[in-house]
């Protein structure tokens, strides 16, 4: 569940997974920043309460306040921010695991923060939220079997074939490589269910049950290539994802 607020020039952000075990709050100050790093593949580093793109300190954040349950950095500065203001949380409560930003001032133009900036802190925010989590199925969740995602792959790779074949020879993998893009990532973040996926009653799921996000779905998509690869589920490894089998409701 993700929420975003905007007023005054401030933003607030809310998003949040469901958990078994939570975490302590030192155990997300200890975190954070270490798995940042992992999930931008060292690209953004963690350092002394901040986070570096190379030499660039995107944030900065003031001394944490740890509790039981949380923990909260104050927002003070960084090429990020306009001016020092706002906070960054996460906390375990009622059973959810709640990541939020309270007054944040990005420094870039709202409408160009919007399109760039925001759905890349809410990716990584997501992601981060997951991996504590935990890759535990959700309760009641039932893992597809490794014949029914290939069965499926089959129907969505013949799919994506067929509507490339209608653009002609000359444009036919840069259609397919379109097709098959868009066709994945909208049938993932609307209803996890792809053609193959109602073929073989299966869906992607978050982690935690949950609908993967349109930005999620991307990651998905773009790591396919190492799961045929590796031949595992890499591409569900780096995006927080799953294959359940669906049970209707």
């Amino acid at each position: 569940m993700t929420v975003v607020r905007v007023d005054d020039g401030q933003v607030w952000t809310e998003d949040s997974v469901a958990i078994a075990q939570p975490p302590t709050g030192r155990q997300l100050r200890d975190s954070y920043l270490h798995e940042i790093q992992d999930l931008t593949l060292g690209l953004v580093r963690g350092h002394a309460n901040a986070l570096y793109l190379g030499p660039l300190e995107l944030l900065r954040f003031g001394a944490a306040t740890v509790t039981d349950s949380g923990v909260e950095w104050p927002i003070e500065g960084g090429i990020t921010a306009r001016a020092p203001g706002g906070s960054f949380r996460i906390e375990a409560s009622r059973g959810r695991l709640v990541a939020s930003v309270d007054g944040y001032r990005p420094r870039l133009p709202l409408l160009l923060y919007a399109v760039s900036q925001l759905p890349v802190h809410r990716l990584l925010t997501r992601l981060y939220l997951l991996r504590v989590r935990g890759r535990e199925p959700a309760p009641g969740a039932v893992a597809a079997a490794r014949q029914d995602r290939i069965r499926a792959a089959a129907v969505d790779v013949a799919f994506c074939l067929t509507l490339a074949g209608l653009a002609g020879r000359r444009r036919r993998l840069p259609a397919l490589l379109g097709i098959a893009g868009a066709y994945h990532i909208a049938c993932w973040s609307i209803s996890g269910r792809t053609l193959g996926g109602l073929v073989t009653n299966q869906r992607v799921v978050a982690v935690d049950g949950s609908r993967p996000t349109v930005m999620q779905s991307a990651v998905r998509f773009l790591a396919l290539p190492l799961a045929w690869v590796t031949r595992r589920a890499v591409h569900d490894e780096l995006a927080g994802t799953d294959v359940v089998v669906h049970k209707d409701t």
